[in-house]
């Protein structure tokens, strides 16, 4: 059985304008030790399933099950997720510096949250124990750097000491939203390096929500493409780079600068994501896809097996087999190509 189980989770918010729906029937599965990166234009309801997971979603309608080492968290009391969340389930947010408490020292929120989860725990024992995740995490001067506040902490540092707490007990499960969108290039390789050490070193299974292929190249071992809500392909690293099903998955690769061998123009999928209010139906990528037919508007595709892969699933009415999808062409052109020399 997998370390956490997803299974046809649903969730929408009640606004003026009508429900939204962020969620629509997303399913999957995270292993002891592995990462699932879980990839998607802004907006396709990366962050919003994985923070219901935790009923960090408030006023939210939420439907499904998250199984996570036998129980149910989406069905579990308040005081059994406050001993999961922290202990058992670390979380890094996106925006480090509204994550940290800007009145408290950075040893003190550190030990806190120690504290918090183990009663037992004195404040000089849970103090050592923060100087030495700030060490683990490739903060000079731990010790002393404990006092310093937030701001006086870089991106980078900021990251890290985020990831020093979510890691502080040890959990089973790490989600990390967007850990790295705010830094630039050379500390978001330190800071995937802290990442990529922490579960070699703790067996720690990883969601990593992220829009970066690179950081999904580098990091993760099986891969949930979202789009408006829902899954369009799930598969291996390799599978997704390589062995691709989906018009949009083939649309996020077009996108990247590397293409073609970084030679020619960027190509972006056309279009924008549609409204979470007001969905279209049938496939809600068929208004943006070269590949699309009568059938595509008419009718939502499951999310099924392809290429005779277990654990390859695409939701789309192409071809299921390597050699059809192969030989599929798209019918519409998406943008003016130009020949560049």
């Amino acid at each position: 059985m997998a370390l956490l189980e997803v299974d046809d989770l649903h969730v929408s918010f009640d606004t003026p304008d009508g429900l939204v729906q962020a969620v629509r029937g997303l399913t999957f599965s995270v292993e002891r030790g592995k990462t699932l990166a879980i990839v998607g234009e802004s907006g396709s309801g990366k962050s919003v399933s994985t923070q219901t997971i935790t009923k960090l979603t408030r006023g939210a309608r939420v439907s499904g099950r998250a199984i996570f080492e036998g129980e149910d968290l989406l069905t579990a009391s308040p005081d059994h997720l406050r001993r999961v969340r922290g202990a058992k389930i670390g979380m890094i947010f996106q925006d480090p510096l509204s994550s940290l408490h800007p009145y408290y020292r950075v040893g003190w929120q550190i030990v806190e949250m120690i504290r918090a989860h183990d009663h037992s725990t004195s404040r000089r024992t849970a103090r050592k124990r923060a100087a030495e995740l700030l060490g683990l995490v490739g903060i000079p001067r731990p010790a002393e750097r404990l006092d310093d506040y937030p701001h006086q902490f870089s991106g980078g540092m900021r990251q890290r000491v985020m990831i020093a707490m979510a890691m502080a007990l040890n959990p089973v499960l790490l989600i990390a939203d967007e850990p790295t969108t705010a830094l630039d290039v050379t500390v978001q390789a330190q800071v995937l390096g802290v990442m990529r050490d922490l579960q070699e070193d703790f067996g720690t299974a990883i969601i990593l929500i992220t829009h970066d292929l690179g950081v999904v190249a580098e990091m993760s071992d099986d891969v949930v493409v979202m789009y408006a809500g829902t899954a369009m392909e799930q598969a291996s690293r390799r599978d997704i780079f390589y062995r691709h099903h989906h018009p949009y998955t083939e649309g996020l690769l077009r996108s990247l600068p590397a293409h073609g061998g970084g030679k020619g123009r960027l190509i972006p999928i056309a279009g924008s994501p549609p409204s979470l209010i007001n969905l279209p139906s049938g496939c809600p990528f068929a208004p943006r896809c070269p590949y699309a037919w009568d059938k595509c508007f008419r009718e939502t595709p499951p999310l099924d097996e392809v290429f005779d892969e277990p654990g390859h699933r695409s939701a789309c009415w192409l071809p299921h087999d390597w050699e059809g999808r192969q030989a599929c062409e798209p019918r519409t052109e998406t943008i003016d190509r130009e020949e560049t020399a």
